[in-house]
Protein backbone atom coordinates (compact mmCIF):
# COMPACT_ATOMS: atom_id res chain seq x y z
CA UNK A 1 0.00 0.00 0.00
CA UNK A 2 1.29 3.70 -1.16
CA UNK A 3 -0.15 6.79 0.04
CA UNK A 4 -2.17 8.81 -2.00
CA UNK A 5 -0.89 12.14 -3.44
CA UNK A 6 -2.91 14.67 -3.22
CA UNK A 7 -2.57 18.16 -5.13
CA UNK A 8 -5.84 19.67 -6.47
CA UNK A 9 -5.94 23.34 -6.62
CA UNK A 10 -8.90 24.58 -4.66
CA UNK A 11 -9.76 27.37 -7.09
CA UNK A 12 -11.63 26.52 -10.08
CA UNK A 13 -11.74 29.49 -11.79
CA UNK A 14 -10.84 33.61 -11.00
CA UNK A 15 -14.39 35.02 -11.97
CA UNK A 16 -13.98 38.45 -13.33
CA UNK A 17 -10.32 37.99 -12.40
CA UNK A 18 -11.16 38.73 -9.02
CA UNK A 19 -13.65 36.52 -7.52
CA UNK A 20 -11.99 33.15 -6.61
CA UNK A 21 -14.59 30.11 -7.17
CA UNK A 22 -13.64 27.38 -5.30
CA UNK A 23 -14.61 23.25 -4.79
CA UNK A 24 -15.53 24.41 -0.93
CA UNK A 25 -17.61 26.94 -1.59
CA UNK A 26 -19.70 25.03 -4.26
CA UNK A 27 -19.87 22.17 -2.09
CA UNK A 28 -21.08 24.12 0.58
CA UNK A 29 -23.44 25.28 -1.44
CA UNK A 30 -24.48 21.42 -2.99
CA UNK A 31 -24.81 21.08 0.92
CA UNK A 32 -26.87 23.56 1.62
CA UNK A 33 -29.56 22.67 -1.69
CA UNK A 34 -29.30 18.62 -0.35
CA UNK A 35 -30.47 19.48 2.92
CA UNK A 36 -33.61 21.79 2.25
CA UNK A 37 -34.36 19.26 -0.28
CA UNK A 38 -34.34 16.51 2.33
CA UNK A 39 -35.99 18.58 4.78
CA UNK A 40 -38.67 19.85 2.42
CA UNK A 41 -39.65 16.25 2.19
CA UNK A 42 -40.00 15.46 5.76
CA UNK A 43 -41.99 18.99 5.22
CA UNK A 44 -44.17 16.98 2.71
CA UNK A 45 -44.57 13.92 4.60
CA UNK A 46 -46.45 15.77 7.35
CA UNK A 47 -48.31 17.63 5.32
CA UNK A 48 -46.51 21.09 6.20
CA UNK A 49 -47.01 24.07 3.82
CA UNK A 50 -43.69 24.21 2.17
CA UNK A 51 -43.95 28.38 2.49
CA UNK A 52 -42.73 27.36 6.21
CA UNK A 53 -39.97 25.92 5.21
CA UNK A 54 -38.73 29.02 3.30
CA UNK A 55 -38.70 31.04 5.72
CA UNK A 56 -37.24 28.83 8.53
CA UNK A 57 -33.91 28.63 5.95
CA UNK A 58 -33.57 32.19 5.43
CA UNK A 59 -33.10 32.17 9.01
CA UNK A 60 -30.80 29.24 9.21
CA UNK A 61 -28.64 30.87 6.26
CA UNK A 62 -28.11 33.93 8.41
CA UNK A 63 -27.47 31.50 11.58
CA UNK A 64 -24.92 29.02 10.52
CA UNK A 65 -23.05 31.52 8.55
CA UNK A 66 -22.79 34.05 11.17
CA UNK A 67 -22.44 31.38 13.46
CA UNK A 68 -19.35 29.66 11.75
CA UNK A 69 -17.67 32.81 11.06
CA UNK A 70 -17.42 34.23 14.92
CA UNK A 71 -16.85 30.78 15.85
CA UNK A 72 -13.61 30.80 14.12
CA UNK A 73 -12.76 34.40 14.78
CA UNK A 74 -13.42 34.19 18.84
CA UNK A 75 -12.77 30.38 19.69
CA UNK A 76 -9.52 29.91 17.41
CA UNK A 77 -8.15 33.14 16.39
CA UNK A 78 -9.56 35.49 18.61
CA UNK A 79 -5.70 37.31 18.78
CA UNK A 80 -6.00 38.24 15.11
CA UNK A 81 -9.37 39.41 15.02
CA UNK A 82 -9.30 41.76 17.84
CA UNK A 83 -7.03 43.86 16.10
CA UNK A 84 -8.65 43.12 12.70
CA UNK A 85 -13.13 43.52 13.38
CA UNK A 86 -13.70 44.54 9.91
CA UNK A 87 -12.49 41.13 8.63
CA UNK A 88 -14.56 39.62 10.92
CA UNK A 89 -17.63 40.39 8.85
CA UNK A 90 -15.84 41.57 5.27
CA UNK A 91 -14.69 38.93 2.95
CA UNK A 92 -11.34 40.83 2.58
CA UNK A 93 -8.05 41.26 4.23
CA UNK A 94 -6.39 44.66 4.82
CA UNK A 95 -2.65 44.97 4.83
CA UNK A 96 -0.87 48.40 4.23
CA UNK A 97 -4.30 50.07 3.67
CA UNK A 98 -4.74 47.81 0.80
CA UNK A 99 -7.93 45.48 0.48
CA UNK A 100 -7.42 41.73 -1.02
CA UNK A 101 -10.14 39.88 -1.48
CA UNK A 102 -10.19 36.29 0.14
CA UNK A 103 -13.80 35.08 0.90
CA UNK A 104 -14.33 34.13 4.35
CA UNK A 105 -11.27 31.85 5.07
CA UNK A 106 -11.83 31.00 8.46
CA UNK A 107 -15.29 29.31 9.80
CA UNK A 108 -15.39 26.88 12.84
CA UNK A 109 -18.57 24.07 12.15
CA UNK A 110 -19.52 24.14 16.08
CA UNK A 111 -20.11 28.15 15.94
CA UNK A 112 -22.22 26.91 12.49
CA UNK A 113 -24.45 24.60 14.87
CA UNK A 114 -24.89 27.43 17.25
CA UNK A 115 -25.80 29.77 15.27
CA UNK A 116 -28.47 27.24 13.55
CA UNK A 117 -30.12 26.23 16.74
CA UNK A 118 -30.59 30.20 17.93
CA UNK A 119 -31.68 31.00 14.35
CA UNK A 120 -34.45 28.06 15.10
CA UNK A 121 -35.42 29.35 18.48
CA UNK A 122 -35.49 33.05 17.09
CA UNK A 123 -37.95 31.85 14.02
CA UNK A 124 -40.04 29.81 16.34
CA UNK A 125 -40.77 32.35 18.23
CA UNK A 126 -41.99 34.38 15.92
CA UNK A 127 -44.07 32.04 13.63
CA UNK A 128 -45.09 30.85 17.16
CA UNK A 129 -43.85 27.27 16.18
CA UNK A 130 -42.73 24.00 18.41
CA UNK A 131 -38.81 24.50 18.63
CA UNK A 132 -38.09 20.79 19.22
CA UNK A 133 -40.72 19.57 16.08
CA UNK A 134 -38.63 21.77 14.11
CA UNK A 135 -35.18 21.09 15.69
CA UNK A 136 -36.09 17.16 15.10
CA UNK A 137 -36.79 17.61 11.53
CA UNK A 138 -33.49 19.78 11.00
CA UNK A 139 -31.80 17.27 12.45
CA UNK A 140 -32.05 14.45 9.95
CA UNK A 141 -30.77 16.83 6.85
CA UNK A 142 -27.76 18.49 8.96
CA UNK A 143 -24.96 15.72 8.70
CA UNK A 144 -25.33 16.19 4.89
CA UNK A 145 -24.44 19.80 5.33
CA UNK A 146 -21.60 19.00 7.31
CA UNK A 147 -20.37 16.02 4.80
CA UNK A 148 -20.21 18.36 2.20
CA UNK A 149 -18.44 21.07 4.25
CA UNK A 150 -16.05 18.19 5.33
CA UNK A 151 -15.34 17.32 1.41
CA UNK A 152 -14.76 20.77 0.55
CA UNK A 153 -12.25 20.78 3.54
CA UNK A 154 -10.75 17.86 1.83
CA UNK A 155 -10.18 20.07 -1.51
CA UNK A 156 -8.80 22.73 0.03
CA UNK A 157 -6.24 20.61 1.58
CA UNK A 158 -7.14 21.84 5.33
CA UNK A 159 -8.16 20.50 8.57
CA UNK A 160 -5.89 17.51 8.07
CA UNK A 161 -4.63 14.52 10.24
CA UNK A 162 -1.59 13.82 12.43
CA UNK A 163 1.38 11.68 9.93
CA UNK A 164 0.25 8.33 9.79
CA UNK A 165 4.39 7.01 10.58
CA UNK A 166 3.40 4.32 7.72
CA UNK A 167 2.94 3.63 4.04
CA UNK A 168 -0.73 4.52 4.00
CA UNK A 169 -2.80 8.02 4.30
CA UNK A 170 -2.66 11.09 2.06
CA UNK A 171 -0.14 13.34 1.32
CA UNK A 172 -0.91 16.77 0.93
CA UNK A 173 1.48 18.25 -1.38
CA UNK A 174 0.39 22.01 -1.03
CA UNK A 175 1.62 21.83 2.44
CA UNK A 176 4.40 18.93 2.93
CA UNK A 177 5.50 15.38 1.88
CA UNK A 178 4.37 13.74 4.79
CA UNK A 179 1.21 10.85 4.63
CA UNK A 180 -1.54 12.13 7.08
CA UNK A 181 -4.83 11.03 8.55
CA UNK A 182 -7.32 12.09 6.32
CA UNK A 183 -9.31 13.07 9.08
CA UNK A 184 -11.53 15.46 6.37
CA UNK A 185 -12.63 12.06 5.24
CA UNK A 186 -13.03 10.16 7.97
CA UNK A 187 -15.72 12.88 8.95
CA UNK A 188 -17.22 13.47 6.14
CA UNK A 189 -18.44 9.43 5.77
CA UNK A 190 -19.43 9.25 9.56
CA UNK A 191 -21.28 12.47 8.88
CA UNK A 192 -23.02 9.88 6.02
CA UNK A 193 -23.47 7.05 8.04
CA UNK A 194 -25.09 9.27 10.70
CA UNK A 195 -27.98 10.58 8.20
CA UNK A 196 -28.43 7.26 7.10
CA UNK A 197 -29.02 6.62 11.09
CA UNK A 198 -31.50 9.61 11.56
CA UNK A 199 -33.37 8.85 8.21
CA UNK A 200 -33.84 4.96 8.84
CA UNK A 201 -35.23 6.22 12.79
CA UNK A 202 -37.47 8.61 10.93
CA UNK A 203 -38.92 6.72 8.52
CA UNK A 204 -38.95 2.98 10.29
CA UNK A 205 -39.78 3.96 13.27
CA UNK A 206 -42.38 6.59 15.09
CA UNK A 207 -39.30 8.81 17.23
CA UNK A 208 -40.75 12.10 15.25
CA UNK A 209 -43.69 11.75 18.53
CA UNK A 210 -40.71 11.65 20.53
CA UNK A 211 -39.86 15.35 20.70
CA UNK A 212 -36.26 15.80 21.07
CA UNK A 213 -35.19 12.30 20.11
CA UNK A 214 -34.18 13.17 16.70
CA UNK A 215 -31.88 16.09 18.12
CA UNK A 216 -30.51 14.40 20.59
CA UNK A 217 -29.10 11.59 18.44
CA UNK A 218 -27.53 13.85 16.43
CA UNK A 219 -25.62 15.79 18.99
CA UNK A 220 -24.91 13.07 20.71
CA UNK A 221 -23.83 10.98 17.69
CA UNK A 222 -21.99 13.07 15.79
CA UNK A 223 -19.70 15.55 18.06
CA UNK A 224 -18.83 12.24 19.81
CA UNK A 225 -17.58 11.10 16.62
CA UNK A 226 -16.18 14.84 16.10
CA UNK A 227 -14.47 14.11 19.69
CA UNK A 228 -12.11 10.70 18.85
CA UNK A 229 -11.49 12.02 15.10
CA UNK A 230 -10.11 15.05 16.99
CA UNK A 231 -7.71 12.91 18.17
CA UNK A 232 -6.26 11.82 14.66
CA UNK A 233 -6.44 15.52 13.73
CA UNK A 234 -3.34 18.28 13.53
CA UNK A 235 -4.06 20.96 15.69
CA UNK A 236 -5.82 23.94 13.93
CA UNK A 237 -3.85 26.70 16.21
CA UNK A 238 -1.08 27.16 18.14
CA UNK A 239 -2.17 27.51 21.68
CA UNK A 240 -4.13 23.61 21.93
CA UNK A 241 -0.47 22.20 21.46
CA UNK A 242 -0.60 22.42 25.49
CA UNK A 243 -3.80 21.33 26.00
CA UNK A 244 -4.66 17.75 26.70
CA UNK A 245 -8.13 18.24 24.68
CA UNK A 246 -8.00 20.87 21.90
CA UNK A 247 -10.37 23.21 21.33
CA UNK A 248 -12.81 21.03 19.18
CA UNK A 249 -13.35 18.74 21.26
CA UNK A 250 -13.74 20.83 24.15
CA UNK A 251 -16.57 22.73 22.21
CA UNK A 252 -17.72 19.20 21.26
CA UNK A 253 -18.66 18.37 24.92
CA UNK A 254 -21.30 20.53 25.92
CA UNK A 255 -22.87 19.35 22.58
CA UNK A 256 -22.88 15.41 23.67
CA UNK A 257 -23.93 16.53 26.74
CA UNK A 258 -27.24 18.06 25.57
CA UNK A 259 -27.92 15.31 23.47
CA UNK A 260 -27.91 12.75 25.79
CA UNK A 261 -29.85 15.07 28.13
CA UNK A 262 -32.36 15.35 25.19
CA UNK A 263 -32.27 11.33 24.69
CA UNK A 264 -32.54 10.51 28.60
CA UNK A 265 -35.51 13.21 29.19
CA UNK A 266 -37.85 13.02 25.50
CA UNK A 267 -41.05 12.83 25.66
CA UNK A 268 -43.19 9.53 24.86
CA UNK A 269 -42.29 5.80 24.53
CA UNK A 270 -40.58 5.00 21.63
CA UNK A 271 -42.02 2.49 19.49
CA UNK A 272 -40.38 0.59 16.72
Amino acid sequence: MRPTEWNIDPEIIKLFGIFPLKYYGLLFVLGIILAYRITKHIYSLENVASEKLEKLFTFLMIGIFAGMRLGHCLFYDFEYYSDHILEIFLPFTITNERWHFTGYTGLASHGGSLGAIIAIILYCRKYKTPVLWVLDRIAVATPILGACIRFGNFMNSEIYGKPTDGNYGVIFMRDDMIPRHPTQLYEAFSYLVIFGLLWYLYIKTNVAQKQGFLLGTLLAVLFMVRLIIEFFKENQVAFEEDMILNMGQLLSIPFILAGIFLLVFSKKVLKI
